[in-house]
């Protein structure tokens, strides 16, 4: 790992959002870098609401929250299925943790990743289910109060290693498995990527299911739509319309349609009219 990602894959509408608040990534304590995508940081002050939206990424993210003057709290997110909205008003701060696709499961060993998918539970009910109530709040309040970064950065750290999660080989498995998925173009289908990694298609879904939060099938349409929203907001700017029947092969779909609807279904317009709108 080389430092937080600078893309704004998975962000619908990315300018209006780093216009209206302050967004940061940050690079966790080395012991937790095989485990961790990375922390994201937001706080905001606005006049008026905002509406955020965000095509998830097939990760498990822990928030800690603060919204104006209302106690603080934190949440497992499980991976979410549909696109995620966010309204934002007054003052508040969040601070994230996304995991690694794969990476959650040696936090919370005790039940398959699949279980979370699509949920926002209590903190203290998947991460520490036997814990002290007061240690959690405790625990909260030292990430979301400090004004100073470095403080959460720090607090959010020592979180973590108290956890002290237990090596699994299976999850370095599942990490690289979707990592081949996000940078290799030319994995379309999950047979294929179970061949090459000498699994069966039944075996490699079961290893998702168990370690990820979703199917392999998932995970590789999800990654060419963040690609393709990327490509959008792009083509919001200076840059020249995309060619999207180039792209929809690039990406491995059989046609353009397909990639029109897949679009379509998970940001809410197609990618045509997305880049029209941003532009």
């Amino acid at each position: 790992m080389t430092g937080p990602r600078r893309d704004t894959r998975g962000i619908v509408d990315a300018r209006e959002l780093f216009a209206r608040v302050r967004f940061r990534r940050r690079e966790p304590a080395p012991a937790l870098r095989p485990y961790l995508e990375h922390y994201w940081l937001i706080d905001w002050d606005l006049t008026e609401p905002y509406a955020s939206h965000v095509v998830p990424h097939p990760s498990v993210n822990v928030v800690f929250q603060q919204y104006g003057d209302e106690p603080a709290w934190a949440e497992v997110a499980g991976i979410g299925l549909e696109l995620f909205t966010q309204k934002l008003a007054g003052r508040g701060r969040v601070c994230g943790i996304q995991f690694r696709p794969g990476g959650f499961r040696p936090y919370a060993p005790r039940r398959p990743v699949s279980d979370w998918t699509g949920q926002r539970l209590p903190i203290g009910d998947v991460l520490l289910p036997d814990g002290d109530d007061a240690a959690l709040r405790a625990a909260v309040r030292a990430v979301v109060g400090p004004d100073e970064e470095d403080a959460r950065v720090a607090a959010l750290d020592d979180f973590l290693l108290a956890l002290d999660p237990r090596p699994d080989p299976q999850a370095v498995r599942a990490m690289e498995l979707v990592d081949r998925i996000r940078d290799d173009r030319s994995v379309r289908r999950v047979s294929g990527l179970a061949d090459t990694e000498g699994l069966s298609a039944r075996s490699l879904q079961r290893l998702f299911a168990a370690y990820v939060g979703v199917g392999p099938k998932w995970v590789i349409l999800r990654y060419r739509i963040h690609e393709a929203l990327e490509r959008a907001e792009e083509a919001g700017g200076p840059a020249q319309d995309v060619d999207w029947a180039g792209l929809a092969g690039e990406l491995g779909y059989s046609d353009q349609a397909h990639l029109v609807r897949d679009f379509t279904t998970t940001v809410g317009v197609p990618p045509s009219a997305y880049a029209r709108a941003e532009r």
